[in-house]
């Protein structure tokens, strides 16, 4: 359950609406909007509080009316939760970035190709494990003839 309060813009001694000798002005309101998630469906009720309240006196009101206010939101129609996800704001940059990553990686059209792509990986991997041993091999050869080579200069002195 959320509850957001948005308060109206001020827009002092302006009539908006004339009726003989009576007239309304606008003024700063505070709309109290209810958001209730549950069972998978949002539901949704608003409450005009009229001018701004303080802390206490919403307190109370809420004390007062809160239950109305909840069996209000759930008496009305309810919305899918899952038709929302689509009305959230992106940051352009982020959703230009997210792009970009999608476009270079190369995705394979078909279950074959992405099984002939992983072979290759392993092959490949394969083949740098042999060189490297063989590589490793022909080094301790090195290692071991230069050793030969010099116990036989020092052997003669």
């Amino acid at each position: 359950m959320r509850i957001r309060t948005r308060r109206s813009p001020h827009v002092p001694t302006r009539p908006s609406h004339v009726s003989g000798d009576r007239r309304l002005l606008r003024r700063p309101v505070l709309v109290l909007v209810l958001t209730i998630a549950t069972g998978g469906r949002l539901y949704a009720t608003r409450q005009v509080l009229g001018a701004l309240p303080s802390d206490a006196e919403l307190y109370a009101w809420l004390l007062a009316h809160g239950s109305e206010l909840i069996d209000a939101a759930l008496a009305g129609p309810g919305v899918e939760a899952a038709s929302r996800n689509g009305t959230r704001r992106v940051n352009p940059k982020r959703a230009a970035r997210e792009a970009a990553q999608q476009a270079a990686r190369h995705a394979p059209s078909t279950a074959s190709q992405e099984a002939l792509a992983r072979a290759r990986e392993e092959q490949g991997a394969a083949r740098s494990r042999a060189s490297a041993a063989d590589r490793r091999r022909r080094e301790q050869e090195r290692y071991e003839q230069r050793r030969r080579r010099a116990k036989q200069r020092h052997r003669g002195r």
